[in-house]
């Protein structure tokens, strides 16, 4: 009788820890099987921003917040080139996509495959979230990057865009 009781005891308190660690469910990108999700999904932090990571059911993907705050999911088709604003942030050249704001939809541009974190901003800043997935991100090769709004062409001033080619640069 002794046994049954530490048994069940034992399940209980399995059941309680387990049921404290909720799992994401996310749905992963076309590519998410490229190699190099998997260089980048293997150096994920364990926080973001002060966010703890948690689980995710979908391959190449990563969550962060309770409630998820900042999702990353690599293997993505690269972008091309965009007048939508280009920022660079450690490194790393992100496309902002405001289509939800005010949370954000950023995508890497020039590094293949693409990676695309959305961030609830009313709860942390794209700026933090991105600087701390930079050092995984940065696993991916670099084959372009956002054209420095200096150089932009004049039509395009009022938003940095990426990898088109300038008025100075068909010369």
């Amino acid at each position: 009788m002794f046994r049954r009781l530490l048994a069940a005891a034992g399940l209980a308190s399995v059941l309680v820890l387990t049921g404290c660690a909720t799992t994401v469910h996310l749905e992963p990108a076309d590519n998410a099987n490229d190699p190099l999700c998997a260089e980048v999904s293997v150096r994920l932090p364990d926080s973001v921003a002060g966010l703890d990571r948690r689980w995710t059911d979908a391959q190449a993907t990563g969550a962060w917040g309770d409630p998820t705050t900042v999702i990353l999911s690599c293997g993505f088709e690269a972008p091309a080139p965009t007048t939508q604003q280009c920022v660079s942030i450690d490194g790393v050249d992100w496309i902002v996509d405001e289509t939800d704001y005010p949370d954000l939809r950023m995508t890497t541009y020039g590094r293949e495959p693409a990676v695309q974190v959305y961030v609830v901003t009313t709860d942390v800043t794209a700026d933090a979230a991105l600087s701390a997935l930079a050092g995984a991100v940065t696993q991916l090769p670099k084959t372009a990057e956002c054209t420095d709004p200096d150089t932009a062409a004049p039509e395009d001033e009022d938003a940095p865009t990426t990898g088109g080619q300038s008025d100075d640069d068909s010369e």
